[in-house]
């Protein structure tokens, strides 16, 4: 057994002192080692299972591709909220809730600006704890579509980026959206980051900051400052080395918004670093399409930017560029970028490079080890060394692999053993088997073409039981409102479809859908956020339905 450092030790005992672990799970994080945090107990604390964004949970032994059926397997219960939920759920087993003994705890953040702490198994259904941040009696609401000229959230925005956990603290990261007065007095717009205790819901020392920021331009007159109310977070937050990293875009291209990347240190909240995407022009905004920035273990943190005026090395602008950031000395410096040969062509047809998001490959054989998967509405997935990005790409030799698709990509692929899963608008669900970094088609699943694709979920035991699940619904359009529809596929061969919500639809049936939902796997169940619910599936007819 490999030697354990001091701060190893005390991260353990710090867990099991804020989650009160029972000597099991701690004996599991001990055999484990530096390989904190909790790998070997099912948890979720950040978009997508992980800082690389590979959408997979393998640490998932109750389903498996022979009990995912609808004989027995379909809806549990739903956990009922207050406004929609496009933020991916979160979880964490074991948290000895204030006042409600211990339980395995799914967060779900809503439209209307508040958090919920549920009972993962639904005993009770209703919260734990739940905490808003509007204010009636000081005028303090949810922002109304009308006021960013953009109905895609409707009928209010409050919360839309998917929270973070700091599993060392119990600290959970959201980004709240309000606003105060009335149109007849002037309005105001606030963009907060708040950091809640996960056992109560109560604001930590210094929670919550207003978020202000600036960017210089090549010349004075050219800076901008943050607006509020233009820009729009629809990107996870991302934690990594100690900060809480916030990226924007906007609401329908409304406005002279731009891309910005901010850094707050986990502990102070204080603001560590800003960037800005496109400081002498407009636009390049971070959208992602409700996935979230990646990050390496080397700190740089992976974020794409949409249309806009690319520039560099003359300006400072980076329209549809996948950007390697990384903290230093107090600021965001970009180490290294890629932008497609044909950006100013895919600026003009809209075709956003970051529309999609990124997924860190696992290292890999052959001359390019580090990979970064991306692709947009051009309809491309780019595959890229993440060590030498090549920057504006002239020829084919910068490009480790294009893959074409069947439409645009407004998702981000998952990764599970040596697979590749991919969802893009007006295709189907494909599979790729990654062979020495190069990405071979394997599978397509039935039908099609369908409108919307979506960002997988893997859920797997290890190397076995692999099984990809999908949630369709909503596009574009804001009617007619669709019903969400949970997919769930051998991840060995997607052609089989084990099972679908609408196969039985009078029992399974889920909530009117949302865009870019993306599913939960924890614990033997499925958390699908839609509106005004979180509808949970599971085994049925077994001590797993409770």
């Amino acid at each position: 057994m490999a030697c354990w450092s001091f701060a190893l030790l005390c991260s353990i005992l710090r867990l099991k002192e804020r989650f009160q672990l029972d000597m099991t799970r701690l004996f599991c994080l001990i055999l484990l080692g530096a390989s904190l945090p909790l790998y070997c107990i099912a948890q979720v604390t950040t978009s997508q299972y992980n800082n690389s964004r590979m959408g997979v949970n393998s640490h998932e032994t109750t389903l498996t591709v022979r009990n995912v059926n609808a004989d027995h397997f379909g809806k549990l219960f739903s956990l009922r909220v207050d406004g929609d939920v496009y933020a991916q759920p979160l979880y964490l087993p074991g948290v000895q809730v204030q006042g409600k003994g211990k339980h395995d705890v799914v967060f779900v953040a809503t439209e209307h600006d508040s958090v919920y702490a549920f009972d993962a198994q639904g005993q009770p259904r209703t919260p734990l704890w739940h905490v808003n941040f509007t204010n009636a009696e000081r005028d303090i609401t949810t922002v109304d579509p009308r006021d960013v000229r953009c109905p895609f959230i409707n009928p209010e925005i409050g919360i839309t980026s998917t929270p973070v956990i700091d599993i060392d603290t119990g600290t959970l990261y959201v980004l709240a959206r309000t606003r105060t007065g009335s149109k007849g007095a002037g309005l105001h717009f606030v963009q907060s980051l708040h950091a809640v205790d996960v056992t109560s819901g109560a604001e930590r020392a210094g929670s919550p900051v207003d978020i202000r920021a600036s960017a210089k331009g090549s010349e004075p007159a050219k800076d901008v400052a943050f607006d509020p109310l233009l820009e729009n977070p629809r990107s996870a937050l991302l934690l990594a080395a100690g900060n809480v990293y916030l990226t924007w875009g906007s609401s329908c291209d409304v406005g002279n918004y731009h891309g910005w990347v901010m850094a707050y240190d986990a502990h102070s909240l204080q603001q560590e670093a800003v960037f800005n995407t496109s400081p002498n022009d407009k636009e390049s905004g971070i959208w992602a399409s409700d996935t979230g920035p990646a990050a390496d273990q080397s700190g740089n943190i992976f974020v794409a930017t949409g249309n806009g005026k690319f520039d560099v090395p003359q300006g400072p602008d980076y329209g549809d560029t996948l950007l390697k950031v990384s903290l230093d000395h107090g600021a965001l410096a970009v180490g290294d970028y890629f932008t497609p040969s044909d950006q100013e062509a895919l600026n003009k047809a809209d075709n956003d490079l970051g529309s999609g998001g990124p997924l860190l490959l696992p290292d890999q054989p052959g001359p390019h080890p580090h990979l970064v998967l991306i692709g947009g509405k051009g309809g491309t997935l780019y595959v890229i060394d993440r060590d030498h990005m090549g920057r504006l790409a002239q020829n084919s030799n910068s490009i480790v692999e294009e893959v074409r698709l069947g439409g645009s990509l407004l998702a981000a692929p998952a990764y599970w053993n040596q697979h590749v899963y991919i969802f893009a608008n007006n295709d189907v669900l494909k599979e790729f088997k990654l062979r020495d970094g190069h990405l071979e088609l394997s599978a397509e699943a039935p039908g099609g073409p369908f409108d919307p694709g979506a960002t997988p979920t893997i859920s797997a035991n290890g190397e076995k039981d692999g099984i990809v699940w999908t949630v369709s619904g909503r596009s574009w359009e804001i009617i007619p409102e669709k019903i969400a529809i949970l997919h769930a596929f051998d991840a060995n061969d997607v052609r089989k479809e084990l099972y679908n919500s609408d196969e039985l639809s009078d029992r399974d049936r889920a909530g009117i859908s949302v865009r870019f939902s993306i599913p939960t796997v924890a614990n033997g169940r499925v958390y699908v956020g839609t509106r005004s619910e979180v509808d949970v599936y599971g085994l049925i007819g077994t001590t797993n339905n409770h």
